[in-house]
């Protein structure tokens, strides 16, 4: 059977107490032996992870982490779920993504092992509970990356918006792609569900992640910027600024000044609606050459110093860059 639950409340930090003898977390449900028959017609339904709260031995915020593994080979872990204290809680759909990520078979029945990770931080040795071996029945489903979420000040502090977020292309808890903050404080969080529950800021601010952390912040300096987000040490890197436009004679600066795009913060793309010239245009960020893009294949995908875009007819376009797809960055040219 399926072990499933309504979701819980909003846990609390789990805060451990001195003890002269650390003990790991026991993972108390599922149990082992069980059976876990997925049901797409139960996929906004939930999975709970029942444990006990590790002891570190001193008082400490401590982060869970379920994972799974193959035939009890833990040397390729899976991260399932996240959490700052029991239980913890995942939609049978992600859990679902995670076991087609790994390599189930859909409506096969496959032995997968689980255990929970406690950890504080990078200087303090994780305890892991003992593995509980289980019987995973998957269903068919189409496979997506997975994925945190990126609200703040720049999208309305909205964690339900599905275009605001970065993915793990390699679901190994690195998590990398591009948040445009052009405007408001410059704040935002790294949210691992579509919801508060689990959220991550700095208290450092120092690099790295913590639990309901105070807001991660770009500063006044607004662009478009590369986040790196690594999840297996609570780390995280803001890249270097840029900011885009459009470029060329058929452009309002012509080939010498950058035209700004602007951001649309409910689609996450950079966009314009600008009078253009009959000739040809690029896209170049902080009126530098050396970050330039244009389009070689003509296929709407851009290249890194790719051919020059041409516009054929004088009038007003609507311009989008789309940079949601991991590893591409497309754009529209659309006339009004």
């Amino acid at each position: 059977m399926i072990l499933i639950g309504m979701a819980a409340a909003c846990t609390e930090e789990e805060i451990v107490t001195i003890s002269a003898t650390p003990d790991a977390p026991v993972l108390l449900s599922p149990t082992s032996g069980a059976t876990l028959n997925l049901d797409q017609e139960n996929a906004d339904e939930v999975i709970n992870f029942e444990f006990t709260p590790a002891d570190f031995g001193f008082q400490a915020a401590v982060t869970y982490t379920v994972q799974m593994a193959l035939e009890g080979n833990f040397e390729e872990v899976t991260d399932v779920v996240n959490s700052f204290g029991s239980p913890a809680i995942i939609r049978v759909a992600d859990f679902n993504e995670r076991l087609i990520q790994k390599g189930l078979t859909p409506n096969d029945a496959e032995n997968v092992v689980f255990r929970v990770r406690a950890s504080v931080n990078p200087n303090v040795e994780n305890r892991y509970s003992e593995s509980v071996a289980l019987q995973v029945i998957a269903f068919a489903a189409e496979l997506q990356f997975p994925r945190v979420y990126l609200p703040g000040d720049y999208q309305g502090w909205d964690p339900t918006n599905e275009n605001t977020i970065i993915y793990s292309e390699n679901s190994d808890g690195v998590y990398e792609g591009f948040v445009h903050i052009l405007g408001g404080s410059g704040e935002f969080k790294v949210n691992e569900t579509p919801g508060w529950e689990v959220n991550y800021g700095d208290n450092g601010p120092d690099g790295t992640l913590d639990p309901d952390g105070a807001n991660l912040n770009v500063g006044d300096t607004f662009g478009t910027f590369r986040l790196k987000v690594d999840l297996n040490d609570m780390s995280y890197e803001i890249g270097t600024r840029r900011v885009w436009g459009i470029v060329g004679d058929a452009t309002p600066g012509g080939w010498d000044t950058d035209t700004p795009l602007e951001f649309d913060s409910q689609e996450n793309v950079l966009t314009l609606t600008v009078e253009l010239n009959a000739g040809e245009m690029k896209f170049r960020a902080n009126n530098d050459w050396g970050f330039n893009y244009g389009d070689d294949g003509t296929n709407g995908v851009l290249d890194a110093d790719g051919a020059n875009i041409v516009v054929s007819e004088a009038g007003a376009y609507t311009i989008v860059m789309d940079w949601k797809v991991p590893g591409q960055i497309s754009y529209t040219l659309e006339k009004n």
